[in-house]
């Protein structure tokens, strides 16, 4: 026995030692700033709660149905559900188990030119059966399971992130398409009152036919804009039902308008804790510790099994007497891999490469999350400062429009003039509606880069 012992400790050391040495730790040096001229900063607008950051009820509760109803969120945490229960099973390996078995036995043999014979067997057995885990097998396929089990929870936890994500940007833009309809209809209405007046100077002999012409071309364009603007934002109010897990309906939405704090430059945090926030690099981090436990299992699986089982109870060939008739059995098995044609050494060396290909994919997941921070405070600020510019222009063209009009009434300049100033200011508008909805957006991607989420 003291061989024995001897011998496992040497070999579960150099099991150690070997794992050590082929499953090397990912190479990621985390810069000293997230991103680059921005001091670090122990506040992150991850940390904040979604409803601080877009105080709008109407879109809270959209997000609280996508939470509650989303059927692929609801199919990923049955997923979690399961894979929780895989890993008990796993996890019960540790200890012995337990099996019940009763039976009873009568044969009857009537053989020729013999006397027929009647044997009866009654038996209740306990067994208990118990691998010894000298070499780690039962506890590298526990660590796998418990990594499998936590890289589903990272993953339902990403896509809650990006289904949060995708309907707060969903209803952005339906608010923006609402705001275009509105500013669409109101030009309309302004195009039919220019066609009306140019009609009636027409008809009175004051203007030539072509300034009628151009105003009922004018309002043809402006009509025939608004059946594509409902169309879209119909299947727009549809794709947020299919998010929230309804079927088509009526979305409930506020009015689109400026962020309450137009200057807002959200603190983006320190590189550490980016790591620790996004579900994605945790669940590859749980991918990696997989792969190694699988790497850890084929080494284990190359040495021999210990496992001890004891059997006990009752036996008897007749019911009278059964109380009385007990036996134990004990039984002590080595079971060992000998000649295998080096299948076993192939699998271990495959687990290995398997396990540096997720190290890389870790790797990989680490850089593209610093590059999509990055990638998401840069259109942050473009979009802030579009919407600056946006905001400059409509109120420019609001008072060319007003110049333009004046100047017509008093003869200066052309009707064409106006028509001009007028697809300036709508332009504007649309543009400017356009350009919150996508100040929105970057937050919103923003938010989600930095690993923000529902809580």
């Amino acid at each position: 026995m003291r061989n024995i012992a001897c011998f496992v400790i040497i070999v579960l050391l150099a099991c150690g030692c070997s794992l050590s040495k082929r499953c090397i730790q990912p190479e990621v040096e985390l810069p000293t700033e997230i991103v680059a001229g921005m001091e670090a900063d122990s506040m992150c607008i991850a940390d904040l709660k979604w409803y601080d950051i877009f105080a709008d009820p109407c879109l809270i509760e959209l997000i609280e149905m996508t939470i509650a109803n989303n059927k692929d969120l609801l199919t990923a945490s049955a997923k979690v559900e399961e894979l929780e229960k895989l890993y008990r099973v796993a996890k019960s390996d540790y200890f012995p188990s337990l099996d019940a078995n009763a039976y009873i036995d009568h044969e009857t043999t009537d053989k020729s030119n013999a006397e027929a014979t009647a044997d009866l067997e009654v038996s209740a057995t306990l067994t208990l059966t118990w691998e010894l885990d000298f070499f780690g097998r039962v506890r590298w396929n526990n660590r796998q399971a418990l990594a499998n089990y936590l890289k589903t929870v990272e993953g339902q936890r990403a896509l809650q992130m990006v289904l949060v994500a995708d309907v707060a940007t969903a209803y952005f833009e339906l608010m923006a398409l609402d705001n275009e309809l509105v500013i669409i209809t109101r030009t309309l209405e302004t195009r039919e009152e220019d066609l009306n007046k140019a009609k009636l100077r027409f008809e009175g002999g004051l203007t030539s036919e072509i300034p009628y012409r151009q105003a009922m071309v004018e309002y043809a364009t402006t009509a025939s804009l608004i059946p594509d603007l409902r169309r879209k934002i119909e299947t727009k109010e549809n794709e947020i039902s299919l998010l929230t897990g309804q079927m088509p309906a009526r979305i409930k939405r506020s009015e689109i308008s400026r962020y309450k704090d137009s200057k807002l430059f959200p603190n983006v945090g320190i590189s550490s804790d980016l790591i620790k926030r996004r579900p994605d690099i945790r669940a590859s981090e749980q991918s990696l510790k997989e792969a190694m436990a699988k790497a850890g299992y084929a080494w284990a699986d190359r040495f021999p099994r210990f496992s001890i089982s004891l059997q006990g109870g009752l036996e008897n060939n007749a019911f009278r007497g059964f109380l009385s008739a007990p036996f134990t059995y004990m039984i002590g098995e080595l079971a060992t891999p000998i000649f295998a044609f080096g299948k076993r050494k192939a699998k271990y060396e495959a687990a290995i490469k398997a396990y540096d290909a997720e190290r890389y994919q870790y790797e990989k997941r680490v850089l593209q999350a610093f590059q999509e921070v990055n990638d998401a405070v840069i259109a942050y600020t473009s979009a802030n400062e579009k919407v600056e510019l946006m905001d400059n222009l409509k109120e420019s063209a609001q008072k060319y429009l007003n110049l333009a009009v004046f100047q017509h009434i008093n003869g200066h300049i052309n009707y064409i003039n106006v028509l001009d100033a007028q697809r300036s200011y709508l332009n504007a508008e649309i543009d400017l509606s356009n350009a919150i909805r996508d100040e929105y957006i970057a937050l919103i991607v923003l938010y989600k880069a930095l690993g923000g989420g529902w809580n």
